[in-house]
């Protein structure tokens, strides 16, 4: 199959690059129509001047907002076909434009790409990768970086409690993150036995499941000064309830999960107003474009530190893996991820 129209991907500096499938034998994932994913043959143009042509290694599926795409949610309209709404791909450089300073043949790089095997693409979108860090680890740049931009803004100080609610790969990311900041407890709450558990091997000081005695926990687990700090990282509307009544007088509500639908039953006098809450919309995109200020960072340099983070070893993303594929079994990842299956955590699609 040939893709028909171009597919964009986010560059490091937040500018969409276009990547044109044209003249060579390639292939991609598709989303003919909505919830079925198909792996299918495209072409890729050879490199311009100012181009390198990069052959993928791994891609990780971004399990909220894909799911989301992928399903047609609230907000997340598409009109189908087109190529799978990834963005965390790692692959190696293989030709360089003529132009090109800085990158060379051989080099491993992380680029905001899709799922597909081959792609031209602009040099400032690339990230190179230290040799030090693996394929499967550096393709977690992006959703560590979504996850940091939350954890800036929600400025956290050492030894704040902080609660995170849902434990799927972004919450558990900030939950990580919320610990290196100095997050004392660092707590995190599901509605799934599995992934409760999942997040106790991952770190969580706390690890609590939603049930009816939430609230009553969570204010044991931060006592005596109460949940300074929550973020909400589920993407549904009802758990927003739970962080506005659970974050302390005065503390900061930080919606990560990119909230899709309406919030009903908020009072906004009773749950906002009159305990002082701050909250705080941590949108990926809600960026400056240049200089960071006060715990809000432009995206090139988030995600140059969650590189960083991986090379250093302060942060261990290997355990989030739960699945890996091959890029031409993608059919089966979109099934679980069409599923919530909550013993799927980070899914990669292994290219070579």
């Amino acid at each position: 199959m040939r893709a028909s129209r171009k597919v964009e991907t986010f560059s490091f500096l937040f500018s969409r690059v276009p990547v044109s499938f044209l003249s060579m034998n390639a292939t991609q994932v598709m989303w003919p129509a909505k919830g079925v994913a198909e792996f299918s043959a495209c072409e890729v143009n050879a490199p311009k001047e100012n181009e390198v042509l990069v052959r993928t290694r791994v891609t990780l599926i971004s399990p909220g907002t894909e799911r989301a795409f992928f399903l047609g949610a609230p907000g997340a309209a598409y009109p189908f076909p087109w190529p799978a709404f990834g963005y965390s791909n790692v692959g190696e450089v293989i030709e360089v434009g003529s132009a090109v300073e800085g990158l060379k043949v051989g080099q491993r790089v992380a680029c905001g790409t899709g799922h597909c095997s081959h792609f031209t693409i602009e040099p400032g979108a690339c990230l190179p990768i230290a040799d030090s860090v693996s394929d499967e680890e550096a393709v977690f740049f992006n959703m560590i970086t979504i996850a940091l931009q939350g954890m800036r803004k929600a400025r956290v100080e050492i030894g704040e409690p902080v609660v995170v609610i849902g434990a799927g790969m972004i919450g558990l990311l900030a939950m990580r993150l919320a610990k290196l900041q100095g997050a004392l407890p660092a707590v995190i709450v599901d509605r799934d036995e599995f992934r409760v558990e999942f997040a106790k091997k991952f770190g969580a000081d706390v690890a609590l499941i939603n049930g009816e005695k939430l609230v009553e926990q969570i204010q044991a687990a931060c006592a005596p000064t109460g949940a300074a700090v929550v973020i909400e990282a589920t993407g549904f509307p009802e758990p927003i309830l739970t962080a506005l009544l659970v974050a302390k007088r005065f503390g900061r509500v930080v919606l990560l999960g990119s909230t899709r639908g309406e919030v009903n039953g908020v009072d906004f006098y009773r749950d906002v107003h009159r305990k002082g809450l701050t909250i705080i919309g941590a949108h990926n995109g809600a960026r400056p474009q240049t200089d960071a200020a006060g715990g809000w960072w432009p995206m090139a340099d988030d995600f140059r530190t969650s590189l960083r983070l991986l090379e250093s070893k302060r942060l261990d993303v290997l355990p989030l893996i739960t699945h890996r594929f091959a890029a031409k079994d993608a059919a089966q990842a979109y099934e679980l991820l069409a599923q919530s299956a909550p013993a799927a955590q980070a899914m990669l699609l292994n290219w070579v």
